[in-house]
């Protein structure tokens, strides 16, 4: 019985808090503040009458360049056609290809030599050739003796990678090291020979076997532009014949 009138009593005990809660006034609101007579309430300067709108701060300028004002300041010139093509250096005139030729023959080397001294102010190179007037016994093909017989090795390799067979490394006597390159009846088979491995980039020589008789001088030269075959043969007197640039050595 005790513990039922516990329980009616803490049911009553909550139904009269829920009611009071219920039914009780809402709370006053706080007063509002009121500043003291004495002290002057705090204005926006928009709310001043006659404010005007504060003008935007100026932007920045960079310290150590000055301003350039409107009228001052001029867009960078652009080059007309006229003037890029004047500002352009003109494209290098190729040199015009080189002209050689064979002077002589003359009947000795003093001959020659006199010769040379007309010829070197208008060439720009004058390599004198020996040649036999008679008929020599064949011809040959070589490389000069270089300074050791490895520098022949190497050069006989050279000559074997660019595709060319036929030769020998002269070991003894008095053009060791050279390489004999052929030995041919007539001149046309050993200068076809000759100009094929210097055109490959090989200093070879052709020349005549055994004693071929007396002998006549030529003189092989480099033209220079202003070089004319008719006046060099009334100069020298001999004739003046077109060479093939790569056989003057």
């Amino acid at each position: 019985m005790l513990a039922r009138a516990l329980v009616v009593l803490l049911l009553v005990l909550n139904l009269g808090v829920a009611a009071w809660w219920t039914l009780r006034a809402p709370p006053a609101p706080a007063p509002a503040f009121v500043p003291p007579s004495d002290v002057a309430r705090l204005q926006l300067v928009s709310e001043k009458p006659g404010a005007k709108p504060a003008a935007p701060a100026p932007a920045p300028v960079a310290q150590g360049l000055p301003a350039a004002s409107p009228a001052s300041a001029t867009p960078p010139a652009t080059p007309t056609p006229d003037t890029a093509i004047a500002a352009t250096p003109p494209p290098a005139t190729p040199a015009a290809s080189a002209r050689c030729y064979s002077v002589g023959p003359f009947a000795n080397a003093s001959a020659a030599n006199s010769a040379r001294e007309v010829l070197m102010a208008v060439a720009s190179r004058v390599v004198p050739r020996e040649q036999r007037t008679g008929s020599p016994r064949g011809w040959r093909v070589y490389l000069p003796p270089m300074a050791s017989l490895a520098e022949a090795q190497a050069a006989a390799q050279r000559i074997a990678g660019a595709g060319f067979g036929d030769y020998f490394i002269v070991r003894q006597g008095n053009e060791a090291n050279s390489i004999a390159l052929g030995r041919y009846r007539n001149e046309e088979s050993a200068r076809r020979r000759a100009d094929s491995l210097a055109a490959a980039g090989f200093a070879v020589r052709a020349e005549p076997l055994g004693d071929g008789g007396p002998s006549t001088v030529w003189l092989d030269l480099v033209a220079k532009p202003e070089f004319d075959p008719a006046r060099a043969e009334a100069a020298v007197q001999v004739p003046a014949r077109e060479l093939d640039c790569a056989r003057i050595r």
